[in-house]
């Protein structure tokens, strides 16, 4: 159970400090934006919280004083629920009543870390075992100052989720969007460990033992740390990502169609506009153009071989109930040039050839849709051979 415990707190930690490092590389350009510095300044507490909660777990003195690591874990996520409170009404709007209420978060945030440190002390933190700081041990002042921490986590989650929704509606931008959903998702994990904080400590007051379920808060610190982690960088890399899965699309279609430009390629060699090279990782948008259009004049050269009067037989199993019409064309037009390749290597031209057209009812402006056709003809192509 502590090893599960720390290692939530580490990847909590990790996500943290990977979130800080990524926005700290913006800081040249983005340093003069108060959203910015304040998003910064969520994520040093944020990364302070948890490096705070790994050193906790491993029962050390912070500074010579007993369970500091515990206190300062419990205020800076005080503070650190206090900014991102901030942010969301940031990113929201700029009017005046964004000052007065970021006012009252702070004022708020302050009195709660003036709450902590001096039940903390009065509670006689420093000199109690570690652990009873993870369920209260039934001490009163103890479990006061757990249910105040609780308490001062549970209400942003719940008041950051009620905001969102709101807020994503009232914003143009799709990435601001995006990370507002992300934030409530992150809310209501967020507030699932509160929940099960709560049970934790009132259990071990009752004298109740859960056995394992202990560690769900865990779980859930460490999982809404990480959507919140995302929550608070999307907007700068969500582009970057899409790009990228745009690119890994890309590749894996040209990968596909592969086997169907190669034997293609190899019955008409003219075909080719420009040698093939290592570009192709590189240069992928115009390697996948040129595949294409390759592919469809090797089709083109394939047209005199291509009988009109037989129509190619139905794979098999494609008249079972649920067969796309869409993989019966593929598959048809795949057998056909199968057909005409095998013609045209042996010279043998059928009467009533295939003189025009194209893949037949495709539309060749649309490229993405024409990309994803051939793909599909290609697997069907290379199945078959």
């Amino acid at each position: 159970m502590i090893l599960t415990r720390t290692l939530c707190f580490a990847i909590a930690a990790l996500s943290s400090y990977a979130a800080l490092a990524y926005r700290l590389c913006q800081v040249g350009r983005s340093w003069r934006d108060s959203a910015y510095r304040a998003l910064v300044v969520t994520l040093l507490l944020q990364c302070l919280t948890f490096t705070m909660g790994a050193f906790a777990m491993g029962g050390g003195s912070l500074l010579g004083v007993g369970n500091l690591a515990i206190l300062v874990m419990h205020v800076s996520a005080v503070a650190f629920c206090v900014s991102a409170q901030i942010i969301l009404l940031r990113w929201a709007t700029d009017t005046g009543e964004v000052v007065r209420r970021v006012r009252s978060w702070l004022v708020t945030g302050a009195v709660l870390g003036v709450l902590l440190i001096a039940l903390f002390f009065i509670a006689d933190g420093p000199g109690r075992p570690a652990s009873d700081f993870n369920t209260g041990s039934g001490r009163p002042l103890v479990l006061t100052y757990l249910l105040v921490f609780i308490v001062s986590q549970a209400v942003p989650c719940v008041t950051i989720f009620r905001q969102c929704g709101p807020y994503a509606r009232m914003t143009d931008k799709a990435s601001l969007r995006q990370a507002l959903r992300l934030l409530s998702v992150s809310a209501v994990i967020l507030f699932l460990y509160c929940a099960c904080r709560t049970v934790n400590i009132l259990t071990a007051a009752w004298g109740i033992d859960i056995g394992v379920w202990q560690v769900a808060a865990s779980v859930f610190s460490a999982a809404g740390i990480v959507v919140l982690s995302l929550s608070l960088t999307i907007s700068s890399w969500e582009a970057s990502a899409a790009k990228l899965l745009e690119w890994v699309r890309s590749y894996r279609s040209y990968r596909a169609l592969y086997p169907l430009w190669r034997d293609l390629y190899e019955a008409s060699p003219d075909i080719v506009l420009e040698p093939s090279g290592s570009a192709a990782v590189s240069d992928l948008h115009y390697r996948l153009h040129r595949r294409v259009i390759e592919i469809r004049d090797g089709w083109r050269d394939l047209r005199p071989y291509i009988d009109r009067s037989a129509a190619p037989a139905p794979a098999p199993g494609t008249e079972e109930p649920g067969t796309s019409s869409e993989y019966r064309q593929a598959y048809a037009e795949a057998t056909q040039i199968r057909q005409a390749l095998h013609a045209k290597r042996t010279g043998t031209v059928p009467v009533h050839s295939k003189d025009a057209g194209d893949f037949d009812d495709r539309d060749p402006d649309d490229f993405t849709a024409e990309v994803a056709w051939l793909a599909q003809v290609a697997s069907v192509y290379r199945k078959i051979g």
